[in-house]
């Protein structure tokens, strides 16, 4: 078995994308989704979102919200919002954000691959939100929103798509967020042949986005079986080298019963400490910011405690924990601990200055972005990162491709 396939996606007709593509189901809150989502009936927040739907009551786990995306769908199928491709094709996805491009592959990859770590992980999973996209899986008979998956150096797969997306594009939109999202249909048979030998020829694919969904599909072949379609999972497939992982920022509500003095003391027992006149980014690995008591710090590592051997100890986040977090705040498990709280670096460096100057947050701490070649060494050693450790952007659009499973 291959490790993709082509596959025939249900997506937007000609001239609707504008109308149907949303945010991934899980960068917004059922309250940003319905407000996203008014005054457009076709945008597949009615899908990956239903409870919007509802009454603002119903729990977003609840059976109703699985019904009601399943009637979405079948809305936007019937009226002829959404179209199914006759054949199965690959589709050449461009995401453009700032000054940056990525070009990738849309594609079903496979499930066996997935469970023999062929496709490898670096995330744990919770039961919770497993079990949702199981239900919506099952609810509405398809995969809608894509795993993204990284790819080692491959030129000739970086040849084929730049190829492929050498016309215009079947697709050209560019969403409120200033992101530009562009797809083409990869119809020739020489073409799809090509692809599926140069990606099948990888030693692996890395998930970089997306474990749950991953998960969800995998239970899903699990128990339907038999069926080819069922053993593949959706995904957009990208050159790691053109992935953009942002930094994933740490605020923290107190002290631990220390005073910003103490606490300055403490941290120089690891950390060179030096006060900064302006927000501080960090620049390297082993360096980080430090927003405490309205000043900026900047902190870097010393370098013996640096383990360069090791995967997971010498990611910033691992530093960070390991000198600060846990000794100095009492914090063991960030997953779980209410004191601490996550800040993606879409939000920009502002905000830690504004969740620690309104009095919500006592400090705050800026890391340096996770690199794709610890990502991806972190999952060939096959060990789990950090919780919160990456940030991908721009975003897949949900809406833009989907798998039905036959």
């Amino acid at each position: 078995m291959s490790l993709i396939q082509p596959f025939r996606a249900l997506r937007p007709a000609p001239g609707r994308a504008a109308e149907v593509l949303a945010p991934p189901y899980d960068v917004l809150s059922s309250a940003e989704a319905r407000e996203r989502a008014k005054g457009k009936p076709w945008s597949f927040l009615h899908v990956s979102k239903a409870e919007i739907d509802l009454d603002p009551a119903v729990d977003p786990y609840d059976r109703a919200v699985y019904a009601k995306a399943a009637e979405n769908l079948a809305r936007m199928v019937a009226e002829g919002v959404l179209i199914r491709d006759p054949r199965p094709r690959y589709y050449v996805y461009r995401l453009t954000w700032r000054d940056r491009t990525q070009t990738g592959l849309a594609a079903v990859a496979s499930v066996a691959d997935y469970e023999t770590n062929r496709i490898r992980k670096h995330e744990l999973t919770t039961p919770v939100k497993e079990d949702d996209r199981v239900r919506q899986i099952e609810a509405v008979n398809a995969e809608t929103g894509p795993v993204m998956l990284a790819y080692p150096a491959a030129p000739e797969v970086d040849a084929l798509l730049a190829s492929a997306a050498s016309r215009a594009p079947d697709v050209d939109v560019t969403a409120d967020d200033g992101v530009r999202h562009q797809l083409w249909v990869v119809a020739d048979q020489a073409a799809i042949a090509a692809l599926t030998r140069a990606v099948d020829a990888l030693p692996a694919l890395y998930i970089a986005d997306g474990h749950h969904r991953s998960a969800a599909a995998a239970r899903v072949a699990k128990s339907r079986g038999g069926s080819d379609s069922h053993e593949h999972f959706l995904s957009v497939l990208f050159p790691h080298h053109q992935m953009t992982i942002l930094d994933y920022n740490r605020v923290i509500r107190d002290l631990h019963g220390q005073s910003p003095e103490q606490l300055l003391a403490r941290l120089r027992e690891s950390f060179a400490v030096e006060p900064a006149d302006r927000p501080v980014r960090p620049a390297a690995s082993g360096e980080f910011g430090m927003y405490l008591a309205g000043r900026w710090y900047r902190l870097a590592i010393r370098p013996g405690l640096v383990p360069q051997d090791d995967p997971i100890g010498r990611l910033p986040i691992t530093l960070l924990t390991r000198y600060a977090i846990e000794p100095l705040f009492g914090i063991a498990d960030q997953r779980k601990d209410k004191r601490i709280d996550f800040v993606g670096g879409a939000r920009g460096l502002e905000e830690l200055e504004r969740r620690v100057s309104s009095g919500e947050m006592a400090v705050a701490f800026a890391l340096y972005p996770t690199q794709m070649d610890d990502l991806m060494a972190v999952a060939d050693a096959g060990k789990i990162m950090p919780p919160k450790s990456t940030w991908f952007e721009p975003k897949l659009a949900d809406g833009m491709v989907n798998h039905v499973l036959d």
